[in-house]
């Protein structure tokens, strides 16, 4: 996670007030012992000085209960709560909900946009 603060997080006030949001968004979904993958995507990962939010992919194991979670992560996993609470759009998966392919076959899919061009994505592993 450090890496990709580093290297993203730049001088711009609002860039920073997204690396802080990011930060407290991993942390949040790290503490519910389920985390799989964390994907962030869009323009908080391109050269853009003032990314408006930040996207967000959590893929969470199988075994993860919602009503299990501690209240504050909870409105990580309600794309409107999470957007007013957070500045994250936020989406989350399980590998059971992900027909027919591996979690990495759906992000590799993913990534392709309508256009035919690829989205940047960055997975934070630590």
């Amino acid at each position: 996670m450090d890496d990709v603060v580093h290297t993203l997080s730049g001088v711009h006030p609002q860039r920073q007030l997204c690396t802080r949001r990011l930060q407290h968004i991993y942390q949040l979904a790290k503490q519910t012992g389920h985390l799989q993958h964390f994907i962030v995507f869009g323009s908080y990962v391109t050269a853009k000085p003032d990314p408006h939010d930040l996207d967000l992919i959590l893929v969470m194991n199988d075994e993860f209960v919602l009503d299990e979670c501690a209240i504050e992560a909870r409105g990580l996993f309600d794309h409107a709560v999470a957007q007013a609470r957070f500045g994250a759009s936020i989406f989350c998966i399980r590998p059971a909900l992900v027909l027919n392919e591996t979690v990495d076959q759906f992000l590799q899919h993913w990534q392709i946009k309508r256009d035919g061009t690829r989205r940047g994505i960055i997975e934070v592993m630590e």
